[in-house]
This record gives C-alpha cells, sequence and structure tokens, in this order.
C-alpha cells in the first residue's frame, strides 16, 4: 500500500513541529522543565505563540509529545515474524541499539532524571508512553516465538527485560553518564549479537 504524499500545508506543520520539539529539548537542558515557558520556546524555534499554542496548548503536552516523538520511530518498523528467535532477536537488538544511541533519546533520559525530584510525572510519561509500549511490542515478539515453539520462558517479562538490558548497560547508560562515552557500529554489533547468544542459550528450545 503507498503512503499519502504529504500535502505543503502537512510539511510546513511538520516541521514547525520539529523545530518546536528541538527547542523545547534544549530549553529543558538549559534551564531546567520548571523554568521554560511555552513563549520562551515559540521564540527559540521561530514560531509564533500562536502556532505552537495550538499544538502544544501546555508544557506537559509538549513534553509528552517529546516521549512520543522518541520512541515512536522504533515501533513504525513491523515486528520480526516467529520461527527464527535468533534472528529474530537480532533484528530486534539492533533497533533497540540504533534508538538508544539517538542524542535526543540521551537528552530526554536526562531531562528526566535531572527534574525527577520536583516533576514525578515526567518520568511517569517517559515510562507509559515511551518505554512501556515499546517493552510491549519486545514482550508480544516473545509470546509468538513461544506459541511458535522455538523458546521455553515461564517469565516472559523478565526474560525481555534481560535482553533489552543486555544491549542498553553496555550502549546506553555509559553514554548518559560518562562525558565523552562512544560505542563504534562494529562494537554495537558485537554487544547485540553476544545478547543473542546469551538470550538463546537460556531459552531457545532443542531442534
Amino acid at each position: 500500500m503507498t503512503r499519502a504524499v504529504p500535502t505543503y500545508h502537512q510539511r510546513v506543520a511538520r516541521e514547525k513541529r520539529a523545530l518546536i520539539l528541538a527547542a523545547a529539548t534544549a530549553l529543558f537542558l538549559e534551564l531546567g522543565y520548571d523554568r521554560t515557558s511555552l513563549a520562551r520556546i515559540a521564540e527559540r524555534s521561530g514560531v509564533s505563540r500562536a502556532t505552537l499554542f495550538k499544538q502544544f496548548p501546555t508544557k506537559a503536552a509538549l513534553f509528552d509529545a517529546m516521549v512520543t516523538e522518541s520512541w515512536s520511530a522504533a515501533g513504525e518498523a513491523d515486528p520480526p515474524p516467529p520461527g527464527d528467535v535468533a534472528d529474530g532477536l537480532a533484528v530486534i537488538g539492533r533497533r533497540y541499539a540504533e534508538l538508544l544511541g539517538r542524542p535526543q533519546m540521551r537528552d530526554l533520559f536526562r531531562i528526566v532524571i535531572a527534574e525527577l525530584p520536583r516533576f514525578p510525572e515526567l518520568a511517569r510519561a517517559q515510562f507509559a508512553q515511551g518505554k512501556m509500549p515499546y517493552f510491549a511490542s519486545v514482550r508480544s515478539y516473545l509470546l509468538a516465538e513461544r506459541a511458535a515453539g522455538t523458546v521455553r520462558i515461564e517469565d516472559v517479562d523478565l526474560a525481555a527485560t534481560q535482553f533489552l538490558g543486555m544491549i542498553a548497560n553496555y550502549v546506553f547508560w555509559p553514554a548518559l553518564l560518562v562525558p565523552g562515552w562512544e560505542v563504534g557500529a562494529g562494537r554495537v554489533a558485537e554487544v547485540v549479537d553476544e545478547a543473542v547468544r546469551t538470550f538463546t542459550a537460556r531459552y531457545a528450545t532443542e531442534r
């Protein structure tokens, strides 16, 4: 099925939305969530206040959009078909590593961590609208593999957490906390491959 070509007005709206989200992220990091106003975001992004308020009537709505935008790309691709758990997990693992490697994802986590004491609702939004939908997609894939008989898993939630954690603990959290931490593409591929081998060694059924 072909996708509809966006109209001129739709393209302009998307461009302005991207400018607003980028300006909001920069200001939240620079000034903090509390000290950043929608008016200041409009000024930084170069759009009118009316345009910004039309898309994001509140600062909370804007932050929710930032969360959705940061995580949504991960859900655009179809899940791998069940039947070969090693190949399927390799696809999921590469997508996850690529998602975590995006600067906007690190920025989002930094904002949440910095503002957590005063604005716990930001963490709840990050968890409910970002992390959990993505986690649910991985969980659904593992359930499909279990139904296909390729894995023997009793606690699917734990298994999904283990797999994603093996990747995030190497490619994401050090980069978030340690200045200058970089993981090359080759090393990321090794991390994903090792996570797949470890997972299949524990859960894959013998054929």
